[in-house]
C-alpha cells in the first residue's frame, strides 16, 4: 500500500487557529465589549456614568453585564472607592492592554477594505471621508 503521509500541522491548522479565535471572540465579542475596551484604551480611569454616556443605546443591564464579563475575563479592572457617594472606576488590565495592538491591526485591515465597499457609507461617516 502506498499511503500518503499527512503533515499533522497542515491537517489541523484550521482547528488550531479556530480555537484561539473562538476564545478571543468569547472574551471580546458582543455589541458592547469592544467599544468599552476601546474607550478604556486611553489608560485613564473611567467611571461607569462616563462609559454609559459615551455608549449611546446601551442599557444599564447590558453595560453592567459587559463590564462584569470583561472583569471576570481579566480584561478590565474595577476599582471601588468607599466614599459617599460611592465611586467606581474602570481601567484595562495588562491583559486588556495586550489586546489593543491586535485591535489596531484589525482596524487597519478594516480601514483598507472600507474604501472598496460601496455599502460602507451606511455604517459610518469616517468611510466617506476616506473615499
Amino acid at each position: 500500500m502506498n499511503k500518503k503521509i499527512v503533515d499533522v500541522d497542515e491537517t489541523y491548522a484550521g482547528e488550531k487557529l479556530l480555537c484561539p479565535i473562538r476564545y478571543t471572540i468569547d472574551v471580546v465579542g458582543g455589541k458592547w465589549k469592544l467599544p468599552i475596551i476601546c474607550m478604556l484604551a486611553s489608560g485613564l480611569p473611567t467611571r461607569y456614568s462616563s462609559i454609559k454616556r459615551k455608549l449611546t443605546g446601551v442599557t444599564n443591564m447590558m453595560l453592567s453585564q459587559s463590564l462584569k464579563d470583561l472583569e471576570a475575563d481579566g480584561i478590565v479592572h474595577r476599582e471601588q472607592y468607599n466614599e459617599v457617594p460611592p465611586r467606581v472606576e474602570y481601567t484595562l488590565t495588562d491583559k486588556g492592554k495586550s489586546i489593543i495592538p491586535p485591535l489596531m491591526k484589525l482596524a487597519e485591515w478594516g480601514a483598507g477594505h472600507m474604501r472598496e465597499d460601496p455599502t460602507c457609507t451606511v455604517f459610518c461617516d469616517t468611510c466617506q471621508s476616506m473615499k
